[in-house]
């Protein structure tokens, strides 16, 4: 029996991999990985069979009971197996369902953390999800539901915090910005959408709630998280500030 590490890829940009999850990649056998893992990541598994396993929303996407089979599988013939998941495994990764496989048939495992999409977001706008005094409470929330599943509440959540995190959340962005203000969270709430944070064609989309559909609009195709709160409003008024003074640079020479 070999043991599966459920590893952490971080939010896209390969320096940001830990140095544990390097150095188990580079002993890997075989590899399961997310389909947002960064090429050179992957890279680093130079011994490896590499399995893609990923799951993006509205694609064609692998089961999650076969994944948890091919993981059993993999470990009684391999010594090192490693299931490489974006961000943190332990993070909307649905690594839970992995970790019961396993300990269901015995195998050996252990997680490796992962720099997650929310830190990595703040990251990018330059704030602190907390601030002393003024943001005690971050919650990180995902508006979807697989089928048969639980009621999921996500806006009680929002609406109970300081600063949040919601992910997967751009393909729901007018039912979320329609919910939260119908339950009470002010339109002009400062708010973020980030694309492909940590990477090169990361994009950041500032506004406020009422903003969200069309932000979500004028996006692309990349992973996007969006962060809402307070601890945006200097952001936002820098954003504005920036864009008035293209305005006027531009309307100056034209």
């Amino acid at each position: 029996m070999g043991t599966v590490y459920l590893v952490g890829a971080g939010p896209g940009a390969p320096d940001l991999l830990t140095l544990r999850a390097a150095e188990i990649l580079k002993r890997a056998e075989v590899v399961f990985h997310d389909a947002l893992v960064h090429p050179q990541t992957l890279e680093l598994a130079a011994l490896a069979e590499k399995i893609a396993v990923g799951k993006r929303s509205g694609r064609h996407s692998t089961a999650q009971k076969f994944i948890n089979k091919r993981l059993v599988d993999a470990a009684r013939d391999h010594e090192v197996v490693v299931r490489l998941k974006g961000g943190d495994p332990t993070i909307f990764g649905r690594a839970q369902e992995e970790i019961d496989a396993l300990r269901g048939a015995g195998i050996t495992f252990e997680i490796v953390p992962g720099v997650t999409a929310a830190t990595a977001t703040a990251a990018e706008l330059g704030v602190s999800l907390t601030r002393r005094g003024f943001a005690r409470h971050v919650v990180f929330v995902t508006p979807r539901t697989a089928a048969g599943e639980r009621e999921n509440d996500w806006a009680a959540s929002v609406l109970a915090a300081d600063t949040a995190v919601i992910y997967m959340g751009a393909g729901l962005a007018e039912t979320i910005s329609a919910e939260l203000i119908r339950r009470g969270k002010r339109r002009d709430t400062p708010l973020a959408l980030v694309e492909s944070a940590s990477l090169p064609e990361r994009r950041v989309l500032p506004g406020t709630l009422a903003d969200l559909p069309e932000l979500a609009r004028r996006a692309g195709l990349g992973p996007t998280v969006v962060l809402l709160g307070e601890v945006l409003r200097a952001v936002l008024a820098e954003s504005t500030a920036t864009s008035i003074k293209e305005i006027e640079a531009f309307l100056k020479h034209a």
